[in-house]
């Protein structure tokens, strides 16, 4: 992610080594390939039938980021009908890009954007943690969603407490006031121990209020667990591994079931409440480099989800407790320490076979940035990307960071995505 955005890689010093950039959570999500024909390898060919083109299904996603206000409510504070007015805009953009898809953060920091009872409102939109804003978001983005024909995929952050370290800035009710002992700091931020039991089980209680009670179709996480690794400072959870991880050969293998546990009994009790919503997670591109495990991807990336996150994703598909993966391939083509055209054939082949569902996390917002590699000044990077998943059958869509992206399009990019591979609406696979 960028600075309150996606994840990105600076070269090394050696050209080598990709580094993090940026701190504040957000998730991303993927869209979708053109239509062609299965296994033919050939991009923009859509297979026919009686002489007439068929959509294939594939998703067409885009991520609406809450946290710090990075796309909306573009400010805290608005009027209810502001409100609304700006959220029902990123609606009716996604219908006029013939997307078929939003995600939604609606909890991304240990709060809600509906009337939860076990977690404040977000200050993000009233600009006070707690502060009843008048309405009901979530309700009303699953409602005009469904009018449109858009899915809502309701993303959540299942650790991340508060881009601070100070829990009296927190609402007075907030369960890690009521819980200090829950709470650790970490490089500038606050964060729910995964390593405490009570604190995976409330954490899942407070996400699953949101399934019971409205119709969304997907629960979506984003690239946080354990949280990504700061020079110099300890997550300290020594006294937590020393409670809970016996049996483990390392605090490592300790945080990585952790992890897992929080993942496999989501998945669980999602189907128990509704069977038809699904579970995706939007991970950090890279899992492992080939030269840290032969399973890995021809990358030399400097974070690797297994080791850095204590996130296993490669095992979540392998073990189908998802029903999507979205990787965050927020590279160029060509990009010497994680080439989108090496990693895109890796996760293509780690689906395969698994019944999980692949889509692709696209970087939009590098479009045109001048801070990003040459490839990105180029309107076409992402519509080639979509060429080139069109290859892979594996691929069934593609998600876009972020929508204030997709709206302002600064140079084109997603305009040329739409008028290349989205000339006909595709419904959502199922």
């Amino acid at each position: 992610m960028r600075q309150m955005a996606r994840r990105g890689f600076v070269a090394g010093a050696a050209g080598v080594v990709a580094g993090v950039v940026s701190t504040v959570a957000i998730a991303g999500d993927a869209l979708a390939a053109p239509s062609r024909q299965a296994g033919s390898g050939r991009a923009g060919a859509p297979p026919r039938k009686g002489g007439h083109r068929v959509a294939r299904r594939e998703l067409r996603g885009m991520w609406v980021a809450t946290v710090a206000n990075l796309d909306w409510p573009s400010a805290p504070g608005l009027t209810p009908a502001e409100q609304q007015a700006e959220l029902i805009g990123y609606l009716d953009e996604a219908v006029d890009r013939r997307l078929n898809a939003v995600i939604l953060q609606v909890r991304p920091t240990a709060d809600a954007l509906w009337p939860s009872p076990y977690e404040p409102w977000a200050q993000y939109l009233t600009g006070v943690q707690g502060k009843d804003p008048g309405w009901d978001p979530l309700g009303t983005a699953v409602r005009e969603a469904h009018r449109r024909g858009l899915e809502l995929h309701a993303w959540f952050n299942p650790y991340r407490v508060a881009n601070h370290t100070d829990p009296s800035r927190l609402a007075a009710t907030h369960p890690a006031r009521m819980h200090p002992d829950w709470v650790l700091p970490y490089g500038g931020k606050l964060y729910y121990n995964p390593g405490i039991p009570e604190v995976r089980r409330f954490v899942q209680d407070a996400m699953l209020d949101a399934v019971r009670r409205y119709d969304i179709d997907a629960v979506h996480w984003d690239d946080y667990f354990y949280p990504y690794p700061v020079a110099g400072k300890v997550f300290d959870d020594d006294a937590t591994y020393a409670k809970y991880g016996a049996g483990f050969k390392d605090k490592d293998a300790w945080r990585r079931d952790n992890t897992d546990k929080l993942v496999r009994e989501t998945a669980e009790r999602i189907k128990k409440i509704k069977k038809n919503v699904q579970f995706g997670i939007s991970p950090f591109g890279v899992w492992r480099n080939a030269a840290t495990d032969p399973l890995g991807s021809d990358t030399k990336a400097g974070v690797q989800t297994y080791d850095d996150l204590h996130a296993d994703t490669r095992g979540w598909v392998k073990k189908g407790w998802i029903d999507y993966i979205c990787p965050q391939i927020y590279w160029n083509v060509g990009f010497a320490a994680a080439d989108y055209a090496k990693l895109l054939p890796w996760w293509s082949e780690v689906v395969r076979g698994t019944g999980v569902d692949l889509f692709v996390g696209e970087a939009l917002y590098k479009a045109g940035d001048p801070a990003q590699p040459a490839a990105w000044q180029d309107p076409a990077e992402l519509s080639r990307h979509l060429h080139f998943a069109a290859d892979y059958d594996q691929v069934r869509g593609h998600v876009y960071f972020s929508g204030k992206d997709v709206v302002t399009d600064r140079i084109g990019t997603m305009a040329r995505v739409v008028a290349d591979h989205y000339r006909n609406r595709a419904r959502p696979p199922r």
